[in-house]
């Protein structure tokens, strides 16, 4: 199977040179997505908005790949304030609550102030 490289037109992809998902040999790599909302380039100041954002943004990937949130089977939340996380919760269990798949928390710096979280998934292609 051919790699095939999936994007959102979001100038990031082009000005640092990735896309926003690879599919390969049956797995899906989503990039570690941010939450802008790209139709209008805004960053939200919540974030509950930014994960909802970045979860969405993720699951057109995932649509595009012939996959879905239900086969993640692996996620990483980064976040700058790990103050933030428990408010994420809500929209982290309605995206992954049948999949469960594995998934990491991590605080770390982001590349702009305004970003509050980052995920990133892997998921399998469905047979």
């Amino acid at each position: 199977m051919p790699r095939q490289l999936i994007s959102t037109g979001s100038p990031f992809e082009e000005q640092i040179g990735y896309s926003r998902a690879v599919v390969c040999d049956g797995w899906v790599f989503v990039s570690g997505t941010t939450g802008y909302d790209y139709a209008t380039m805004q960053m939200p100041q919540e974030v509950e908005m930014q994960c909802s954002n970045a979860l969405a943004t993720i699951g057109r990937a995932l649509v595009e790949a012939g996959a879905s949130l239900d086969d993640v089977v692996r996620v990483r939340y980064i976040l700058p304030d790990a103050g933030d996380w428990p408010a994420c919760w809500p929209a982290t269990r309605a995206a992954f609550g049948r999949a469960k798949p594995a998934a990491t928390m991590i605080t770390a710096g982001l590349q702009e102030p305004e970003m509050k979280i980052e995920i990133e998934v892997t998921a399998r292609l469905p047979d």
